[in-house]
């Protein structure tokens, strides 16, 4: 026999623990206590619902009948007590009803007595009841299930209360996407790094993690949340932290002026782990945007860059003036001049002392300029302008320059104890 005054207690622990709604774990509790009772005590198309009192800890027990016609329930072929009929999990005070079986699409569910009851009978004994209401019926309280019943019951509560804690998780972390999180490295497996991000684990796969970047076993980082995706083994929370808005989100926390809008956040192109490039803009007169993300003495930006493991970033000013924003793009090399040139194209000239610096390792300089500015960028020595330079030109139709190597696959490394 079921102790109920210890499942009351039980369902107000589990709620506070989980940090579910304690009507859901009401539910789930009522749910289950109809499953055994039907499977023990009632026939099998019935339907039965279970009212628990969280306060006295008592239960009681009802058959659900819902009012029909010959417009909502075909009477020329009723059910009988020798048809199959399909078994439903019945529903809880807080659940929807299962609805009614329909044997072909378009046809009218056949009449079945202990389900359905004529509008007609219903009203007389509740005169104002319509079409599709419900009526119950108090059935005896049994609470002594058999063993098959009980662990009928245990599955159906257990599985209730997954279901419930995944919804409140993603009712949680809903609003959370394109927001910044702070978790702690559990694991990682072929690539793949797991978080612990407090109610929830999160998933950080290898195409989202950075370059060369180690995440050691109890590790407290930052990370992006990418994506949250619902199935059925709960919520998947995907975090990144190779994701240009990482770098973006990351600037709003340690500049007030981005976190209220007086500057913004342009453009930005980056390479993960190497280097990154943002243009910014003031919406207000007065306001030095590259130096409200520099801070005093570099304390900002150096905030951001310790966060990213050294990645290098350069911050500019936007323009709506191409050739002036390409030059600022090409930061940290001066170019002298800049010609635009149709299709979105631009040659940019560059003293012959910063070309190294313009074109960057490996074209990288060039690259992100070019993806900053949106232009192909095509970069010539001021004292040779009709010469080519071979890899200083960056854009659609510009040679692919060769990687800078592999970075090795991340790590999950213990803490050695000290």
């Amino acid at each position: 026999m079921l102790d109920l005054k210890t499942i009351a207690r039980a369902i107000q622990q589990l709620a506070e623990e989980k940090k579910i709604a304690t009507e859901k774990v009401v539910e789930a509790v009522e749910v289950a206590l109809a499953a055994a009772y039907k499977k023990e005590y009632e026939k099998k198309g019935e339907i039965v619902r279970a009212h628990f009192d969280l306060k006295s800890g008592d239960v009681s027990f009802s058959q659900v009948k819902t009012v029909v016609d010959e417009t909502t329930a075909d009477l020329t072929q009723p059910i009988g007590e020798d048809d199959i009929v399909p078994d439903e999990q019945p529903a809880g005070r807080f659940g929807a009803m299962p609805e009614m079986p329909i044997e072909e699409e378009g046809k009218l569910p056949r009449f079945n007595p202990n389900r359905h009851m004529m509008l007609p009978d219903a009203q007389k004994i509740k005169a104002d009841i319509l079409l599709g209401e419900e009526l119950e019926f108090p059935l005896e309280t049994k609470i002594d299930f058999g063993r098959i019943a009980s662990q009928t019951a245990k599955q159906n509560i257990l599985q209730k209360i997954r279901e419930a804690e995944r919804d409140s998780i993603l009712s949680e972390f809903k609003n959370k996407e394109g927001e910044i999180v702070s978790g702690a490295i559990q694991r990682t497996e072929r690539g793949t790094t797991y978080v612990d991000i407090g109610r929830a684990t999160g998933v950080m796969f290898y195409s989202e993690s950075m370059p060369g970047e180690y995440y050691r076993i109890g590790d407290r980082m930052r990370f992006y949340v990418l994506a949250i995706q619902n199935d059925a083994k709960g919520p998947g929370i995907i975090l990144s932290r190779s994701h240009p808005q990482f770098v973006m989100k990351l600037f709003a926390l340690e500049s007030p002026e981005i976190a209220d809008g007086s500057v913004e956040i342009k453009e930005i192109a980056r390479e993960p782990g190497s280097r990154t490039k943002i243009a910014v803009a003031s919406n207000v007169r007065g306001v030095d945007p590259v130096g409200c993300c520099v801070g005093q003495r570099g304390t900002r930006v150096m905030a951001v860059s310790n966060e990213l493991g050294q990645e290098k970033i350069d911050i500019i000013e936007w323009s709506e003036d191409p050739s002036e924003f390409i030059m600022h793009a090409l930061s940290p090399a001066k170019a002298s001049s800049v010609e635009i040139l149709p299709r979105r194209e631009a040659r940019a000239f560059i003293p012959d002392d910063q070309l190294s610096l313009a074109i960057g390792k490996g074209g990288q300089n060039v690259r992100l300029a070019h993806r900053l500015t949106g232009w192909k960028i095509d970069i010539r020595a001021a004292s040779k302008p009709e010469e080519l330079i071979e890899g200083a030109a960056a854009g659609e139709n510009a040679a692919t320059p060769e990687p800078l190597g592999e970075s090795p696959e991340p790590k999950t490394e213990m803490k050695k104890e000290e």
